[in-house]
């Protein structure tokens, strides 16, 4: 199954509706959903290495503004849903500590959070919630974001052809690690709010 689906995202690079799904893909993971973009970003980039500018951009972009969606799950509903959870998990008397550092660590949390594996709807929804400045954040998610996906888009393109020999032999490993580090990013970004 993992061979189909890498298969289909590398045979995907070249036809005209891929960048839409992985737009797609970019713009839900910062707001909720749970796969990052990367699932298409390196097939694709590996399938046309030319194009991984291309790819790179459309993820910076459309996750910015998705990010901008998190921003505002984590603004409008943290009367609602935010108190419930802040319930849930006791820590209704960390709220003003909370939104006190966030508004001094702001920027560095959203620049370190969206390089990492760490989910970034956390960090999108928890920047709304905190009421951390709109415009800094999405500076900070363009600058975040785009390196993050030109870091890949340029390793890709310079070495493409010797991590796509790697990848296709031990698939399995790879997808494993991947998995295991996004569980992993998600554990450590929840111990961290």
């Amino acid at each position: 199954m993992l061979k189909r689906i890498y298969d289909w995202c590398i045979d995907a690079a070249h036809k005209p509706y891929a960048l839409w799904i992985m737009g797609a893909v970019a713009f839900a993971e910062s707001s909720f959903f749970p796969v990052p973009p990367d699932v298409m970003l390196i097939p694709m980039s590996l399938a046309r290495p030319q194009r991984a500018w291309v790819y790179a951009a459309i993820c910076t972009v459309t996750s910015v503004v998705g990010g901008m969606v998190g921003y505002a799950i984590g603004a409008l509903l943290f009367d609602s849903v935010g108190q419930w959870l802040i319930q849930v998990y006791g820590l209704g008397d960390k709220v003003d500590a909370f939104r006190a550092s966030y508004a001094e660590w702001g920027a560095i949390i959203i620049l370190l959070k969206g390089l990492t594996p760490i989910p970034y709807k956390l960090v999108t929804i928890t920047s709304g919630f905190a009421g951390y400045n709109i415009l800094l954040f999405i500076l900070c998610s363009i600058v975040a974001r785009g390196g993050r996906f030109f870091v890949v888009a340029i390793l890709l393109n310079r070495y493409g052809d010797w991590i796509r020999v790697r990848i296709e032999k031990h698939l399995g490993l790879w997808v494993a690690i991947g998995a295991a580090v996004l569980v992993l990013g998600f554990v450590v970004a929840i111990k961290l709010i």
